[in-house]
């Protein structure tokens, strides 16, 4: 086994999930990350945790989906059952074809994602992390060769996180004082909003790994203004390219892509909430330096800017403020590299990818 897949499982068991001894851990992998997984039982085992593992399949899901009636579409009881009693969730995303289920109806699709929310819920209630293991498809998709996307996937996980939450203290304080943002990158995005009473969120790869962003939530109905997502937007295998989203009293009013409008069109039209903004991010992970086509990247690239459709981040929306509700939460990640500006109060504390706090 090489070495960057046991230091990748590593940083998952002693510093995402932190396992002990006697720990539940339940790994949710598809079988194209069986090295990464063998590698975590060993870690695990070192600490004497006790893993569990679901095997997923996107191409079994998919033949299920095509077939089967959008009432029938009921929340998996075991694998409820089986979030609820972990002490600690692994999820490993290792795409054999990037696109796998792409053809799945909308209506489908739709019911899916509602019978999914109570294990995400019960997730989301205890420690967990999501990680990727490279493979070809993802490989493909972010337009390299394989073995130099092992390469990034390994030096984005593989770093000094309590130096990196260190050094993003500073912007996490100015965020957590702030009323208002005004993002502005070219011609095609100026975005303003209000974070009025809102807390923050650090990712120092605890949730995430790879780690790497500062975020907040909008007040849902405060946000104003266009946005053009510069990074591809993929979501059930679709890969949206372009997406411009139009905002007025917080909702999308006007939306367009330059690839795959239809998909986007679909993708608001979910519930109610999926028109409003639940998060606004800025990566600062310096080990990514470019898209890849996979979210849990893009949106950490340092010195860019991400906005998320749909569902608040619980972390970041203090009990009696206003909190979107969506079975959505698809990110928008904007370059803010070049000619472009993240202002907090009406002071910059990012221009053309640089932090403030990096001067």
């Amino acid at each position: 086994m090489d070495d960057s897949v046991r230091r990748h499982a590593e940083v998952l068991v002693e510093h995402s999930i932190e396992a002990s001894a006697g720990d539940q851990v339940l790994i949710r992998a598809p079988t194209a990350a069986e090295e990464l997984v063998v590698a975590l039982y060993e870690r695990l085992g070192a600490v004497d945790a006790r893993p569990e593992t679901l095997w997923t399949d996107r191409r079994a899901d998919r033949a299920y989906l095509e077939r089967v009636d959008a009432d029938a579409v009921i929340t998996r009881e075991t694998r409820l059952a089986a979030t609820e009693a972990a002490d600690a969730v692994v999820l490993v995303k290792a795409p054999r074809n990037a696109a796998e289920g792409s053809d799945v109806s909308g209506e489908v699709a739709r019911a899916r994602g509602e019978a999914k929310q109570p294990v995400l819920d019960a997730r989301l209630d205890g420690r967990w992390v999501i990680t990727v293991h490279p493979t070809a498809a993802a490989a493909q998709r972010a337009e390299t060769s394989t073995a130099a996307y092992r390469d990034l996937v390994h030096d984005a996980v593989d770093r000094d996180w309590a130096a990196h939450a260190e050094r993003q203290s500073g912007l996490a304080e100015r965020l957590r004082e702030a009323e208002k943002l005004r993002l502005v990158a070219g011609e095609t995005t100026d975005l303003r909003l209000s974070v009025t009473g809102m807390d923050v969120y650090v990712d120092d790869a605890t949730e995430n790994l790879p780690g790497g962003e500062v975020a907040t939530a909008p007040v849902p109905d405060s946000v104003e203004g266009t946005v053009r997502a510069d990074a591809p937007l993929v979501r059930g295998g679709e890969t949206i390219e372009g997406a411009r989203l139009t905002f007025e009293d917080g909702r999308v009013v006007d939306h367009d892509a330059e690839r795959n409008a239809a998909a986007l069109g679909r993708l608001l039209d979910r519930d109610e909430g999926a028109r409003r903004l639940g998060e606004v991010g800025v990566g600062t992970n310096r080990g990514l330096d470019r898209f890849v086509g996979d979210v849990l990247f893009d949106e950490k690239v340092g010195g860019t800017v991400h906005v998320a459709l749909g569902r608040s981040m619980e972390e970041c929306v203090p009990e009696g403020r206003p909190f979107n509700e969506s079975a959505v939460h698809a990110d928008a990640v904007v370059d803010t590299r070049e000619d472009a500006r993240l202002e907090v109060d009406g002071e910059v504390v990012l221009r053309d990818g640089r932090f403030r706090f990096e001067d």
